[in-house]
């Protein structure tokens, strides 16, 4: 079997298939070997003509061709060198999508809400002390890798670069988190609940505050025995509804959001009236396994 594409070398090939008598030639030897004499007498054609079809054939690799000695003579004997030829055209490619991007480091929200445990730590140190929601006001928090809270919430204004003229397509938010356990517990489960413009999107469970081993860029002086990395969860806001991870998380869609002309409100929240509060833990660059801040996403046509 041949399989070609569209790259010139199988010019050859195709040149081979584009001409009545050479897919007659084929025809024929599909039912036994010939020699070109043969083929000359059952096409009506000279010998000549015959052998310039043969060796368009042999080149396009849909034929071999041999010497044989046969009834005191040597012949060209000619047989088909494959059964099946695929052509694999190129694939539409989906069209580029225009988006624009804002990275968010975890320090930068502009309002926040928080009960103990508690506390947030730069890539070099920890902020304040433990468990004192009075340092999310600290102004070094703006360097914050990390922050961690038993219920509550964090927000963080985005900008809109939306223009009059352009139509939202989708909204794709991505973040490392997970729960937050006094210490760390495998088994601590966390209903944590996303907003953007004050909608509810839905909520995820988290099923604990991972310390299986350490985070892969989690400092070498941050302790062993608290928070160490998260889970990556992506979602996205389109005209059908609101996916997590690619699984429906509800149905509000893009159309369903309130817009704001110059900014985006991203609000994730444990509220104390959850059936799980198992708090949350927020993983920025520098902590946890990916390495990345918050990356809110907008798509547009």
């Amino acid at each position: 079997m041949i399989q070609a594409s569209t790259d010139r070398k199988w010019l050859p090939l195709y040149e081979a298939l584009a001409s009545d008598v050479r897919l007659q030639i084929l025809d024929l030897l599909a039912q036994q070997e010939m020699n070109v004499k043969e083929l000359a007498q059952t096409l009506g054609l000279s010998s000549a003509i015959v052998t310039m079809h043969v060796k368009k054939l042999e080149a396009g690799g849909l034929i071999h061709t041999a010497l044989v000695r046969k009834q005191g003579g040597t012949h060209k004997m000619c047989s088909l060198a494959v059964s099946r030829v695929e052509i694999q055209l190129p694939q539409l490619s989906e069209p580029k999508r225009v988006f624009d991007e804002v990275s968010i480091p975890i320090g930068h929200y502009t309002r926040f809400e928080v009960q103990p445990t508690c506390g947030l730590a730069t890539a070099d140190h920890t902020i304040g002390q433990y468990d004192d929601p009075r340092y999310f006001f600290e102004p070094e928090r703006m360097h914050a890798k990390i922050l961690w809270f038993g219920s509550g919430f964090v927000e963080y204004r985005i900008p809109n670069y939306l223009l009059p003229s352009q139509t939202l397509e989708e909204i794709e938010i991505s973040l490392e988190l997970g729960s937050e356990a006094p210490g760390i517990a495998e088994n601590w489960p966390s209903d944590i609940h996303f907003y953007v413009n004050d909608t509810l999107l839905g909520y995820w469970t988290s099923p604990g505050d991972s310390g299986q081993g350490r985070g892969h860029y989690t400092p070498s002086w941050w302790p062993d025995s608290i928070n160490q990395y998260g889970w990556l969860k992506v979602i996205r806001i389109t005209e059908q509804g609101t996916f997590l991870d690619g699984q429906r998380l509800s149905a509000v869609t893009i159309k369903d959001i309130r817009m704001s002309r110059n900014e985006w409100l991203l609000r994730i929240e444990v509220p104390e009236h959850a059936a799980h509060v198992g708090g949350l833990t927020l993983y920025g660059e520098g902590f946890g396994n990916y390495n990345r801040d918050i990356i809110f996403r907008t798509y547009r046509r």
